[in-house]
């Protein structure tokens, strides 16, 4: 396919046979390693495969982020979203402002709202569940987006309450679906070091499938560009697959690069500063190539990345912008610096500039 380019007869191999089958971890450790013409026909590889499992709709959603708290009692590295209980700075929403934010938010045209939070000390499952009731008594036909598998396994803890419990209370009180998002690398070597005190890697694949099995699907995410090397980028991406390939619950992928710029990590010198685009087109290429029709759909974080680059990895194997957005204060506080809200017809101008077709979703696809 790529004898033009005379590239490497084993990466043309690799990429050959992604088109039709799936790849393995070592094949995909090689292709995370490509440089040069290798990753031009890495990225065209991706583009190609993306285009014959979910063709050339890129697709968005209209939703508000609420992060009800930034006290935590947790200790990540990599977070400068955390505030102290005595710090003036740290605020606490009551449930009525939840309920008032989103009912601002669904009549602007919001179809999703993601509640996530730190994990106050005050807080427990019963808390998250008083949310839920409230939010859906005052505003019934909006998605509840809510709850990453870290703040599951702190609720559940706190409620005495096993993950299933927890999860299954929540969903009886209109939790419709989860950010898979605290994952960061599924890897206890990395975690130790960047994430010390939050939960292990097979506590968050078992708050994940517990999900999946009670019917809430969740996304699922990975955070590189910290301290981790292509071998934990490739291991990270395998535990996902074979998650999948068990429950069918993942409705998308979402590789988050790190932020480091306000990272108590890389401010002491431990982590790197971030990616470089190339790792960015690598790990969405790659991905796609891992996943192909198991998790069809990988989006790409126009917060983080800014809209220009957003289209490069458009072109990449990705298929979707995610959303519009609105008070997203982690990626902010962290150094993200590419805003917080953007309307449909950004997105919709953004998407058509590059030849593929804008289409509005909903939360599930």
């Amino acid at each position: 396919m790529f004898n033009y380019l005379n590239i490497d007869p084993e990466i043309q191999d690799i990429l050959e046979k992604s088109i039709e089958s799936e790849i393995s971890v070592e094949e995909a450790e090689e292709l995370m390693k490509v440089q040069g013409k290798e990753l031009q026909a890495l990225i065209i590889t991706a583009d190609l495969l993306r285009e014959k499992l979910v063709g050339n709709k890129v697709t968005f959603i209209q939703n508000w982020n609420i992060n009800f708290t930034d006290i935590c009692t947790g200790s990540c590295g990599f977070c400068a979203f955390k505030k102290n209980p005595s710090d003036e700075r740290a605020y606490f929403l009551t449930v009525d402002e939840i309920v008032r934010r989103t009912k601002k938010a669904f009549n602007d045209g919001a179809i999703e709202i993601c509640i996530q939070g730190g994990l106050h000390p005050d807080i427990d499952a019963y808390f998250y569940e008083k949310i839920l009731l409230k939010v859906k008594e005052e505003v019934p036909e909006v998605h509840i987006h809510a709850f990453s598998p870290m703040e599951i396994f702190y609720g559940a803890s706190k409620s005495e309450l096993s993950i299933k419990e927890t999860l299954e209370m929540l969903k009886e009180a209109g939790l419709g679906s989860m950010p898979g998002t605290a994952a960061e690398i599924l890897n206890d070597e990395v975690r130790n070091v960047i994430c010390n005190g939050k939960l292990q890697t097979d506590q968050w694949v078992d708050v994940v499938e517990t999900a999946h099995k009670t019917g809430i699907p969740t996304t699922c995410t990975m955070m590189y560009g910290h301290i981790e090397n292509i071998f934990h980028r490739v291991e990270h991406l395998e535990i996902l697959r074979n998650i999948q390939k068990k429950t069918g619950g993942f409705t998308e992928f979402v590789p988050l690069s790190f932020m480091h710029k306000n990272a108590p990590i890389f401010k002491q010198g431990i982590s790197k500063a971030g990616t470089t685009g190339a790792e960015d087109l690598k790990l969405y290429a790659v991905s796609r190539l891992m996943f192909r029709d198991l998790i069809k759909n990988i989006q790409v974080s126009w917060v983080k990345l800014g809209f220009k680059f957003a289209q490069i990895c458009l072109m990449a194997g990705t298929n979707d912008l995610g959303g519009t957005l609105g008070e997203e204060n982690i990626s902010r506080s962290a150094g993200a610096t590419h805003g917080v809200y953007t309307p449909p017809s950004e997105l919709e101008r953004v998407i058509r500039d590059i030849g593929r077709v804008p289409a509005q979703r909903n939360t599930i696809y």
